[in-house]
């Protein structure tokens, strides 16, 4: 048993994104709408989600684009209004991730009571964001001086949009990762939000570090969840529950509830199996 089953209540789990509208600072930013309408859609969201049957969520500022990966105080503080905003509505177990700088989303689970953390941990990248150093040692320390130890750990070992400085086998980051970090889970990703999570590089990565979580990160929809869940031991899911499936839309609830009736039944063939 992972603790997938301790923290989220049970194995092949859907943590569903609910991305927050541009915030303060951010170029995208509807100042005229204000902080209100932020929180109006990140509620309309997060009901869609939970009402159609999601496991857990994970509230990110997907679209404080283009990302920092030194992220400004402005933004975390905007993050935390929206999840206080929410904590009377929340019914499951969430997560949060300050795109893209690690010591921020851990400042956000302390600040919010978050379970869980995904982010870019470890690794020097060539990004669309510029050079990517993350320095894991002192993010960890950081986990530590904030008393956050109990928050799970979900290292992005494929980062959209962002490619290993030195070129590196899949399967040795894999492997390397592990060995020297003891992550919760190793995050699959492909190459932007939405793009479907390689198979084949799926199954590298878990087969190389069995005994650890490995989610699919991007690109899972009701066509391929099968057969991405038969390898991985979870999902992160944001796109494919919006309006049309399109990054940019709204979550609706039908489109949840449908992947989630098929995510249960695949679920119930598994455990008979």
């Amino acid at each position: 048993m992972t603790w997938l089953k301790e923290v989220i209540g049970t194995e092949k789990a859907i943590i569903a994104m609910c991305h927050l509208q541009p915030l303060p600072g951010d170029p995208s930013y509807d100042y005229k709408k204000g902080m209100d309408y932020v929180i109006e859609v990140a509620r309309k969201d997060l009901k869609a989600l939970q009402d159609g049957g999601v496991d857990a969520v994970m509230f990110s500022n997907e679209f404080s684009l283009p990302y920092l990966t030194e992220v400004k105080t402005e933004t975390v503080s905007a993050m935390a209004r929206v999840i206080g905003e929410l904590m009377n509505d929340i019914r499951i177990p969430y997560g949060v991730n300050v795109l893209w700088d690690a010591k921020r989303s851990l400042d956000l689970a302390a600040a919010t009571g978050a379970q869980f953390v995904r982010e870019i941990f470890t690794g020097v990248y060539a990004s669309d964001f510029g050079l990517w150093d993350t320095k894991v040692g002192e993010t960890v320390r950081h986990q530590y001086h904030l008393h956050a130890q109990d928050v799970k750990l979900l290292f992005n070992i494929l980062p959209e949009a962002a490619k290993y400085v030195a070129d590196r086998d899949i399967k040795d980051i894999a492997k390397s990762t592990v060995f020297n970090n003891r992550p919760d889970a190793l995050c699959v990703s492909g190459l932007t939000a939405g793009e479907q999570t390689d198979s084949q590089i799926l199954k590298k990565v878990k087969d190389t570090v069995p005994d650890c979580v490995v989610l699919a990160n991007t690109g899972v929809r009701i066509e391929n969840l099968e057969q991405q869940l038969s390898i991985a031991d979870g999902a992160v899911v944001g796109t494919a529950f919006k309006y049309e499936g399109k990054f940019e839309n709204k979550v609706e609830q039908k489109r949840v509830k449908e992947f989630m009736n098929k995510v249960k039944a695949f679920r119930e063939t598994a455990i008979k199996a």
